[in-house]
């Protein structure tokens, strides 16, 4: 580990599946120390998981870290959005929390939206028209099936408030993760008193809302980490905010992220509202907006196809008539959530290559169908997709991306971008700056840019043929 020039700051991204810790210079960016620990999934009927694991795993993340982590002079936390956690009167959780991908609120999301005025109300309303991912799904759905839980419920929280409140004591949350819920309404910026009121949730069981730049708390005595009582502690945000900060991202500069989900967003100066419910219209940490599509199937429905196969991720071969949709765990765009994967054009000279690269195919172009709307009109739809994530550095998501975008790629050399963007939060708080200014100085997009191919306009009309003609296979 070198000698740091400036003061060490911790970025943490809690993810779905684990939980990494940095510490980075604030002067220079580097990362000098870093740590990660698993978390566990429910595999079940839904995708739950206890609140405690995710503080257990930044406790053995930060251990990782050494004596860097205790020389932090801030801290703040990113995590997967959207979760419901729940506890109780002594802080401790009600249940497990419903995750993200956990689908089984897709009827509460038809039914909220057409008991609350329809698409149109909620997306100027909260920026956003429900779906099964959604916070206020999740609420509604706990109150239908299990209300003894929701009776003994004193606090609600999203992932990442849940770790910042076990650091301070403090139940606060930002805007970026907050705008994720459903119940926080993006004109006024402030909790939405009908929508609460009709799912039957108490605005005082919700944190308070801490503005860009703002200090959420100190760190508490008793919390068992690695920092110095006192330590500074941002008010963190959503993985997907926490990324923008992460690569300093201007309005306008395209991101299409690989992860367990895959997402494409741009920061936006304008506030977004789309009745189609394919834009998610999310505020980001620092003052903008961050209109977002997201599908939950990217890079674990590859995986997964690849495993059936028996084959290497990078194992493929060029797709020429085979279809494949991998919604294996329904899908929120297109908005499909009971939806199960679809092959189509499968013969007898068809090679697992070629079943694994329609796999990529069919996970890229429901992200790449969404960008258009994502972006302003205004927006260069020649720039450089910056590619994020963990397929990012993938040779077919790349290729793949490449052939069905006909846009430039970069790839960041900057691996955690979310805790890149958390630690640049906390840094902001020391040095007055913007924390994307933070993340350009610290020149996190380094990285090579692929030139465009020709975009493979056949295999794109080919996909939309397929998923238009599934119908009733999709189970949607």
């Amino acid at each position: 580990m070198s000698a740091a020039e400036g003061p060490l700051v911790v970025g943490v991204d809690s993810s779905t599946q684990s939980t990494k810790a940095l510490v980075v210079d604030v002067a220079t960016g580097e990362v000098v120390a870093s740590g990660q620990a698993p978390h566990t999934v429910s595999a079940g009927a839904g995708r739950e998981s206890d609140p405690r694991q995710w503080w257990e795993a930044l406790s053995e993340a930060l251990r990782q870290c050494g004596d860097a982590a205790r020389e932090a002079a801030a801290v703040s936390v990113g995590g997967q959005q959207h979760g419901l956690v729940t506890l109780d009167g002594d802080g401790e959780p009600v249940r497990p929390a419903l995750l993200w991908n956990d689908v089984r609120s897709a009827p509460q999301a038809r039914r909220l939206t057409e008991e609350l005025g329809g698409a149109k109300f909620w997306a100027e309303r909260t920026g956003s028209v429900p779906a099964a991912s959604f916070t206020v799904t999740k609420w509604a759905w706990l109150a239908e099936n299990e209300p003894q839980a929701l009776r003994a419920v004193k606090a609600v929280r999203l992932p990442h408030d849940y770790l910042t409140e076990r650091l301070t004591g403090e139940g606060t949350t930002d805007r970026g993760d907050a705008s994720g819920t459903g119940w926080w309404a993006s004109g006024t910026e402030a909790y939405d008193a009908e929508i609460l009121a009709h799912v039957g949730l108490d605005p005082a069981l919700l944190p308070r809302v801490v503005r860009p730049g703002e200090v959420a708390g100190t760190v508490r005595d008793g919390h068992g980490l690695p920092f110095a009582k006192g330590t500074l502690v941002a008010a963190g945000t959503g993985d997907n905010a926490a990324a923008a900060l992460g690569l300093g991202l201007r309005p306008g500069a395209p991101v299409l992220s690989l992860g367990t989900s895959g997402t494409v967003y741009a920061v936006s100066k304008r506030r977004p509202a789309d009745p189609t419910g394919t834009v998610a219209g999310f505020a980001d940490a620092h003052g903008d907006w961050l209109p977002l599509a997201c599908t939950l199937n990217c890079t674990l429905a590859v995986d997964k196809v690849a495993a059936l196969l028996g084959l290497d991720r990078e194992a493929v071969e060029p797709a020429t008539g085979v279809t494949l949709l991998p919604y294996l765990d329904g899908e929120r765009t297109p908005n499909l959530p009971n939806a199960s994967g679809v092959l189509h054009g499968l013969r007898h000279d068809t090679t697992a290559g070629q079943l694994l690269q329609a796999a990529y195919d069919g996970a890229v172009h429901s992200l790449l169908g969404a960008l258009d709307l994502v972006l302003d009109e205004d927006a260069d739809r020649s720039a450089p997709l910056l590619l994020i994530g963990g397929g990012a550095r993938g040779r077919a998501w790349q290729e793949t991306v490449r052939r069905l975008s006909g846009r430039p790629v970069q790839v960041p050399e900057a691996k955690e971008l979310v805790a890149l963007g958390a630690a640049a939060q906390a840094a902001g708080l020391l040095t007055g700056e913007d924390p994307a200014a933070v993340a350009r100085r610290w020149n996190t997009t380094r990285g090579p840019v692929l030139e465009a191919v020709p975009r493979d306009d056949a295999a794109l009309e080919r996909i939309a043929g397929v998923l238009a003609d599934a119908g009733g296979l999709l189970g949607g």
